[in-house]
């Protein structure tokens, strides 16, 4: 699990490179200006033109009917589940899900959903695993009525699921009479690393999201699909969370500017973290997953630095990173990270535990 970034201490240098999380990003000037220029209206009485042209457009990117316009990507996973779950239902997702590990405990504390953990390599699952942990139809178990998969996997090191591989957990899903949902986080990432239509990868999934906040570069919004009757029963839940967003065109507007210019350039950021693991990969004592994406994991056990004094050593050269546990950390490329600061990064990781040497 993540921890918190180092909270600024008084002498410290100010932020150099920012590899804590692609949530960092910040709007371009642009995209502000497209921010300022949106025209707007009620959008829960769907009065508001640019929500619903970035509904409209979300839904056709992944091939559904409908499509709703909520402030997070947590929230999309929360309503998605109160829609297709009842209180005491199970959903099979990996062990290292969002759901299961990220989001405090909502799922339970909200809808009463039992979260049932499977394993598998790089945050994925196959068909013989969820035949593994298929439970019988009686009064003594839990109903499993959903399973979730995301992509790309984030504590899977950024992994992509392959198209044949989420279709075959979407045909054994409904084969069984369950519900599917895709947590597409950075789903954009998958569709730029595997050159694979985004429609295509959600195909056979019920309901599925988009996160505009990580690598698209928006400061809030998510996009949550699926058929027009589960987007109606949604609206229900959304608007027992909290209801209306109301002259929201100005944030949609963010994530429409996003689409637009936002989306091919993904391919720098996981340029620039094949650049960095190849640099990490130099540094002796460094362990590192080979990255699909944007997300590059790697092991400090060999140095003797935990995660967290790794993290905090940085912070102090000016370096923002992830200590995912005891040992693991994570480095984020986005769009405020451009190849010199992937540079500089590296250079300071490699100084900072030759020093410890």
């Amino acid at each position: 699990m993540v921890h918190a970034p180092p909270r600024p201490v008084p002498g410290q240098p100010p932020v150099r490179v920012n590899l804590y999380s692609d949530t960092q990003t910040r709007p371009t000037a642009a995209m502000k200006q497209a921010m300022m220029a949106a025209e707007v209206g009620d959008e829960q009485a769907g009065l508001d033109p640019t929500v619903d042209a970035l509904c409209a457009r979300m839904a056709t990117l992944l091939g559904t009917e409908a499509a709703m316009f909520l402030p997070s990507g947590t929230m999309c996973n929360r309503i998605a589940l109160l829609t297709h779950c009842r209180p005491g239902e199970g959903v099979l997702a990996h062990e290292t899900a969002h759901i299961l590990t990220a989001e405090g405990g909502g799922a339970a504390a909200l809808g009463g959903v039992q979260i049932m953990p499977l394993p598998g390599a790089r945050g994925q699952f196959d068909v013989p695993t969820l035949e593994a942990a298929l439970l019988p139809r009686a009064r003594y178990a839990v109903a499993q009525t959903l399973v979730a998969v995301e992509q790309t996997s984030n504590l899977g090191g950024g992994s992509v699921w392959e198209s044949a591989a989420l279709r075959a957990v979407a045909d054994w899903a409904h084969g069984h009479g369950m519900a599917t949902h895709m947590d597409g986080a950075r789903l954009l990432n998958a569709v730029v690393a595997a050159g694979v239509p985004a429609a295509e990868m959600a195909a056979g999934y019920d309901s599925v999201w988009l996160d505009f906040t990580k690598g698209l570069g928006a400061p809030l919004g998510a996009v949550l699909c699926g058929s027009a009757d589960f987007i109606d029963r949604a609206w229900v839940w959304k608007q027992r969370l909290g209801g209306a967003l109301r002259q929201a065109g100005i944030c949609a507007a963010a994530c429409l500017y996003a689409l637009d210019h936002h989306v091919a350039r993904l391919a720098e950021d996981h340029a620039n973290a094949q650049a960095l693991a190849r640099e990490l990969a130099q540094i002796e004592g460094i362990a590192v997953e080979a990255p699909e994406t944007n997300l590059v994991f790697f092991d400090t056990h060999a140095t003797g630095l935990q995660a967290t004094e790794l993290a905090a050593r940085l912070r102090a050269q000016g370096v923002l990173i992830s200590a995912m546990g005891a040992w693991r950390m994570r480095a984020c490329t986005h769009l405020d990270v451009d190849r010199g600061q992937v540079e500089l990064a590296a250079t300071a990781i490699r100084d900072v535990i030759a020093d410890r040497r």
